[in-house]
């Protein structure tokens, strides 16, 4: 951390690689001198259903698995802490508020000698979740559990109340300023990302003039249209490929190579073919019909072979790139969405898609429409990203103060609540 907080005065090698070196007063002892584990079974029926999330014990979440053992839940109650015992969950602990009850392949822990908030922020630290999973045993190299026993055996730091007590109160407030800054700019991006989409939707349907005349497109969720331009089926103004291909020796294209929402092309290594691959040509349109990869479209800067799931077409009247935008519109989505058939994997028919309308220009005006968006969009992307870079800055500044403050790297004994001006204000009033 920086030079704005204090070291305490003297340290001492902890013997312990996660802790590294401890204030000189603090000691490290097994996790179970701390803490009792609650096993007692319960049903979700008696308890409120918990979820065990990265951000913390919450009510079940809607998406949540949903199992038949209703009646064989671990009881949590208020102030203890929980974590999820699986490697592909890290992160996912928190002290609880709520009385309830978790699943089986959580740990409940009963906080005895150790301050619930300090334990809150200790154990959810990414230093100790690194601890608690290298702890764990499993079959998969990426996916393992651990158990309680293993997880009484990691040694923590002891430390005085009054200083849990602080570390707490310091970490509850710093935090939350950030987190409320993190907020915004996620706030930021989202109205980011709808101005993007505005403007796709305006140009793409009103095109470049303001004052040009209107006329209505005859299709209700359309609207007005320029008068000079025709609204047309999909399938009157593209090819479709269908063409698909067992044995793939060219490049192929999933549904993770397309990011959502803006027609990229994401490079990654380890895209595996869903077995019946399609062909496409360099200038083609790939656009997701299969849910919740609806809003995937992609004008293909290459050639190769593209998963199932893909639609290619190759645009007739229009620039692909116009076509491209016009396929990412809310609009258009929310109409091939209304058609999805299929209650495991919902996906749209060409038989549907193909009836939908599309505003068709001149091809040179969809050239022009096409380059203006590009530019804008730009422009609007690099906002989003640098906004989710400040996201992440943020992010990586709450872990680091969080680790420094439950390890002792820096001495908040002394801290207090800042008073803002208002409030100091109020008291000199």
């Amino acid at each position: 951390m920086s030079g704005r907080y204090k070291a305490y005065g003297e340290y001492k090698d902890s013997g312990v690689e996660w802790l590294g070196e401890i204030p000189k007063s603090w000691k490290a002892k097994r996790l179970a001198a701390f803490f009792e584990e609650r096993r007692e079974k319960v049903s979700d029926k008696d308890y409120s259903p918990l979820s065990v999330t990265m951000k913390g014990i919450v009510p079940q979440l809607e998406n949540a698995a949903k199992t038949e053992a209703g009646n064989n839940r671990k009881l949590v109650l208020k102030n203890d802490f929980v974590i999820n015992s699986r490697s592909d969950r890290k992160g996912s602990s928190g002290v609880s508020s709520l009385v309830g009850s978790v699943s089986l392949i959580s740990i409940v822990m009963v906080p005895t000698r150790i301050y619930p908030y300090f334990a809150h922020h200790l154990l959810r630290s990414y230093s100790f979740q690194e601890e608690f999973y290298r702890y764990g045993k499993g079959i998969v190299a990426d996916l393992w559990s651990t158990n309680s026993s293993e997880m009484k055996n990691i040694l923590i730091p002891e430390v005085p109340m009054r200083e849990q007590e602080a570390i707490a109160a310091f970490l509850d407030h710093e935090t939350a300023k950030i987190d409320t800054l993190i907020d915004k700019q996620q706030q930021l991006i989202e109205l980011l990302k709808e101005k993007r989409q505005a403007v796709i939707s305006h140009a793409v349907t009103k095109g470049l003039d303001p004052d040009v005349p209107m006329k209505d497109s005859g299709v209700e969720w359309l609207g007005e249209v320029p008068e000079h331009w025709d609204v047309i089926q999909l399938k009157y103004i593209t090819s479709m490929s269908s063409e698909k291909i067992k044995n793939i020796n060219d490049r192929y294209v999933g549904m993770e190579n397309i990011s959502s929402g803006n027609g990229k092309y994401i490079f990654k290594e380890e895209v595996v073919s869903d077995g019946i691959s399609v062909s496409f040509n360099q200038g083609d349109v790939l656009f997701g019909k299969l849910r919740p990869y609806l809003a995937k479209s992609w004008v293909a800067d290459f050639s190769g072979v593209c998963s199932s799931e893909f639609l290619v077409l190759r645009a007739l009247k229009v620039s692909p790139y116009f076509l491209n935008y016009y396929l990412l519109t809310n609009d258009f989505i929310e109409q091939v969405n209304s058609s999805t058939y299929g209650s495991k994997m919902p996906r749209a028919s060409w038989d549907f898609i193909g009836l939908l309308s599309v505003p068709i220009c001149s091809y040179k005006t969809s050239e022009i429409i096409a380059l203006y968006l590009d530019k804008i969009t730009l422009k609007i992307d690099t906002l989003i990203e640098l906004q989710l870079l400040q996201i992440e800055l943020l992010k990586e500044r709450r872990t680091a103060l969080i680790s420094a403050a439950v390890t002792g790297k820096i001495d908040v004994r002394d801290w207090q609540v800042p008073v803002t001006q208002t409030e100091s204000d109020e008291v000199m009033a």
